[in-house]
């Protein structure tokens, strides 16, 4: 008998795999287009052998081409493709690649019902239900012999338990829990149970809907990208196509207006900035992301009233790519822009652009002078660098120690407390799933439902990096925070000691934060600042010497 179950389990488990996919069923496959695409490609490493094949033979995944959730499908005889979050891909054996379209605020991922396998005839769920556990139970368990036709009730298995509360979670539409059943199956390398919970969340996520609606749909991105791409180098080319640099500054503004966790970092750095540079009279502030150098304004402006009159400062700004094209050009812009601002308020002003990623910065590329009181400031950037989990060369612990050796007045640390450093898939996943939710939830109050930039600001500002998170591995992965506390113990091991916080500026931002929502907390803990909504801390701000 047991021989005759092995048999017929062996059949059911071919039929489950590899069952040739009819040309009606390919519509119901995931569909995702975050960000408007052009096609290009990355190689795949020859190592992979996992195969998205796994659906079919060949398919070519589809895309919301119209608010009336229309689907065109492009179907090639040789390959087929996929770009997720508009990074394009490329497999040895497959090639998946969505075709160019937009967005718009009624676009969602909805799917036809007749999709999911999820069925409206109890006994054929129960049915499809008893064949899964005789998949996952194995040929010699006693279960099998003994369960009667209440399925849901015959069992204690850890394993069955957990797929009555999916079957239980997808009709009463906790997305929460279905995105976390998806994320521990890829984890488990259930491939099976992935791809089908994946058909049932395009049903359950919409960019248009409650925050998480919202943040699920940028989440599933990155899981459909994840099994896509079997940890590839998703992002090694970002060949896809993005707004105009003034639409995604337009966008990065709205952001940094909305939510006060950008004006907190920049507040309490140019509060322990200005308290370190009180007595001083040639100023020099290295900015390692001065991006459009909006942080400097109000320090210009408060070095403009000093009693006594300003000091000279000289600002050097390290450049990215990134910063870059947001601009819309070179740091000359910042340097231009920051110039005439500090020309308005009399102060004394030089700026210096260091065109080097932060990662190959060097002394000589600082413009280092004697007589100058240094101060280095690390707003957001750090957690780009790669440390020695990604490379031998430790470009993070690199550059704090490089920092080190100028002999620094003060230098300021900001960054998200979030640990998606070194964790792994699974724990990271549910990390990046509690720190968006509350940042999705802090929009939300912020910004009506219906703007009509609220889409464009979530999309081009924060899925990037959700999807960077959840489908990227190695040196793909750009995005890895660290909490504050691994922060302290990198720059204690280089040699720093703490520089505390003023009085002063722990004031300014509590009353910064009485312009949004009393859900917003600020806390002082150790010498450091934390900001938080509710009972999530989102942004961790800190000085050193």
């Amino acid at each position: 008998m047991k021989a005759t179950q092995r048999s017929k389990r062996s059949a059911m488990s071919d039929s489950l795999y590899y069952q040739p996919m009819k040309k009606e069923e390919a519509c119901y496959l995931p569909q995702f287009q975050m960000f408007d695409n052009q096609l290009g490609g990355i190689n795949r490493s020859h190592g992979e052998n996992y195969s998205i094949q796994t659906y079919s033979d060949r398919y070519c995944m589809l895309e919301s081409s119209s608010p009336t959730g229309r689907y065109a499908v492009h179907n090639s005889a040789s390959d087929v493709s996929f770009i997720p979050n508009g990074s394009p891909i490329s497999h040895q054996e497959s090639q998946l690649c969505l075709s160019d379209g937009h967005f718009s605020p009624e676009t969602n991922y909805n799917s036809p019902v007749s999709g999911s396998c999820i069925t409206d005839d109890v006994s054929d769920f129960r049915h499809k239900l008893k064949e899964l556990e005789t998949v996952m139970l194995g040929p010699d368990s006693d279960i099998l012999e003994s369960c009667d036709n209440s399925l849901l009730s015959c069992t204690t298995s850890p394993e069955i338990d957990c797929w009555r509360q999916m079957m239980e979670a997808i009709p009463r539409g906790d997305l929460k829990h279905v995105l976390i059943a998806c994320a521990k199956a890829e984890s488990d390398g259930d491939l099976l149970t992935a791809q089908w919970l994946i058909s049932e969340l395009r049903q359950m996520v919409s960019v248009s809907g409650e925050p998480i609606q919202r943040l699920g749909a940028y989440i599933l991105e990155g899981l459909v990208a994840r099994l896509a791409a079997s940890g590839s180098s998703i992002y090694k080319s970002l060949e896809c196509k993005q707004p105009a640099s003034f639409e995604l500054l337009s966008y990065m503004h709205i952001l940094h207006e909305i939510c006060p966790y950008f004006k907190f970092g920049y507040m309490s750095a140019n509060g322990a900035i200005a308290e370190a540079m009180k007595d001083e009279q040639r100023v020099h502030i290295i900015d390692f992301q001065i991006a459009q150098g909006r942080q400097w304004v109000t320090l210009i402006q408060a070095f403009g009233a000093r009693p006594g009159g300003p000091p000279h400062i000289r600002i050097t700004g390290v450049d990215d790519s990134t910063s870059a094209y947001v601009r819309g050009g070179g740091l000359n812009i910042v340097g231009k822009r920051l110039s005439k601002l500090a020309e308005s308020f009399k102060v004394p002003f030089e700026f210096h652009a260091a065109s080097v990623s932060s990662s190959d910065v060097q002394v000589e590329n600082l413009g280092i002078r004697p007589g100058e009181a240094l101060a280095v400031n690390f707003a957001f950037v750090l957690h780009h660098m790669p440390d020695e989990s990604v490379s031998t060369e430790n470009h993070r612990d690199q550059l704090i120690r490089l920092v080190k050796s100028l002999n620094p007045k003060v230098v300021t640390l900001v960054e998200q407390e979030s640990n998606t450093n070194t964790a792994a898939f699974f724990p990271r996943f549910l990390e990046t799933l509690d720190y968006y939710t509350a940042m999705f939830a802090s929009i939300d109050v912020t910004l009506p439902r219906a703007h009509k930039e609220r889409i464009n600001v979530e999309q081009h500002c924060l899925a990037r990096d959700i999807v960077n998170i959840i489908a990227c591995e190695g040196i793909e992965r750009v995005e890895r925070h660290e909490l504050l506390g691994k922060w302290k113990s990198r720059f204690r091991m280089a040699g720093f000691s703490p520089y505390p916080l003023s009085s002063l500026v722990n004031a300014t931002i509590k009353n910064l934060l009485e312009n949004y929502c009393d859900k917003y907390h600020l806390e002082e803990r150790d010498g450091s600042l934390y900001l938080g909504w509710m009972n999530r801390d989102l942004v961790a701000s800190c000085a050193w010497m």
